[in-house]
């Protein structure tokens, strides 16, 4: 049977809705544990040396995304050859529930640091990959002229659910006394929110039939699909400048994420509850960033909307790394969170405008592969300035050229379809 076609002409909004509301299911993950929360417990109260931690993390972190780059584009194209990409997205969702479950099992003690960067490292491969799955499922459920917005709600609305996760974490687990098992907790809260409120997307959300093969035969074709893929890649210009542009700009973006919590426990002695705080500022803006251009992206185009968002990171995040003052460190990375909700949505949504119909989930393994298959760079590159310097601040200043190079350069080579740029 056929893969379905996209995309429709008439928008699914039950199953949209429900879709967007796997993000408000998973968003707590990102802010919890590879964020806020768990990178500062793992620097100020497992290994208790900034430095070394951040080194230790950027191994981390860059080994899941070198498992990811080489995994994602794979799984995808299977799963455009097999029967249904939910059950691929279920078995991830399961795994990084397992994960940050386990995190209730690291002590305060470096010796339990190798289990705390096992744990992250595993739930981290399995949440980007079930990304390529929950992803897939956009370009069939709404319209061309609504995927801007429902991107942007679904990012919005994720980051109302990492607000929802830290204010849980803060107050009812008792993190802001520095209740160490409060900080443990918080990895099951993550997984009872994400098992519960992804509930939704598995009843509601249509799942697009691919090929109809099945798992054998799906295997053996999803690979030779991708062979032909890439080996096809330049009959579709603007898809791989795009995954070019967004391969450089995805990993600085990504690397600021996985160092913020890192960076603030170290550079500004910021205890865990204070992180905490720094998170909910950020995902609110973030949040309102992501809700508000959702708009601008189907009336001005995704591209430009990336290019607005990636201009405004650097403008703010080169006086971010200069601040000396707690606060203004606070109110900048305020003004930093405007611009992420708007990049991530506006990313999902050109690749969605961009593919050709029936691939949804080979393409986003390669969505996927751009924003992996280099993403051991960035926090290795941070991990090397930071050993070399001794500074965070020079660490995470490597960073910037990532968003000057991949979006305000070769962003620019991109055109949208329907006339835009």
């Amino acid at each position: 049977m056929p893969a379905d076609p996209h995309p429709p002409e008439k928008a699914d909004r039950r199953g949209a809705a429900a879709w967007c509301f796997y993000d408000w299911a998973n968003s707590p993950y990102p802010a919890i544990v590879l964020t806020f929360v768990i990178p500062a417990y793992f620097a100020n109260g497992v290994v208790q040396d900034p430095a070394l931690a951040t080194q230790w993390w950027a191994i981390m972190t860059g080994t899941a995304a070198f498992v990811i780059a080489l995994a994602s584009p794979i799984l995808g194209s299977i799963a455009d050859q097999g029967r249904r990409r939910k059950p691929w997205l279920a078995v991830f969702t399961l795994i990084m529930a397992a994960g940050s479950a386990c995190l209730w099992f690291v002590r305060p003690e470096l010796s339990d640091a190798m289990l705390l960067l096992v744990l992250v490292g595993v739930s981290v491969v399995a949440f980007e990959l079930s990304m390529v799955f929950y992803n897939a499922l956009l370009p069939n459920l709404v319209p061309i002229r609504w995927l801007g917005r429902v991107s942007g709600w679904a990012w919005g609305l994720g980051y109302i659910g990492g607000v929802g996760g830290l204010l849980f974490v803060l107050f009812c687990l008792d993190v802001a006394s520095g209740n160490v098992a409060g900080v443990r907790l918080s990895g099951p809260v993550v997984a009872v929110w994400l098992l519960v409120f992804c509930l939704p997307l598995f009843v509601w959300t249509r799942d697009p039939r691919g090929r109809g093969l099945a798992a054998g035969p799906a295997i053996r074709a999803g690979m030779r699909e991708l062979r032909t893929t890439l080996g096809n890649l330049t009959r579709y210009p603007q898809l791989w400048r795009y995954l070019l542009a967004r391969m450089i700009f995805a990993d600085g973006i990504n690397t600021l994420f996985a160092f913020g919590g890192v960076y603030a426990a170290g550079t500004f002695g910021m205890s865990v509850p204070e992180v905490i705080v720094f998170g909910l500022v950020l995902n609110v803006t973030a949040g309102a960033g992501a809700f508000a251009f959702g708009w601008i992206d189907d009336w001005i185009g995704a591209r430009r909307t990336i290019l607005i968002g990636l201009t405004g990171l650097v403008v703010v995040g080169v006086p971010l790394l200069l601040v000396e003052s707690k606060l203004a460190f606070i109110i900048l990375g305020a003004g930093l969170g405007i611009f992420f909700g708007p990049v991530q949505a506006a990313s999902r949504s050109l690749m969605a405008r961009i593919i050709p119909p029936g691939t949804e989930g080979e393409m986003f393994g390669l969505y996927a592969l751009s924003g992996k298959i280099t993403a051991f760079a960035g926090p290795w590159i941070v991990a090397l300035v930071t050993a070399v310097t001794g500074s965070q601040r020079w660490g995470m200043a490597s960073v910037l050229p990532f968003l000057i190079v991949g979006g305000l350069m070769l962003l620019l080579m991109v055109r949208e379809p329907d006339g835009e740029g």
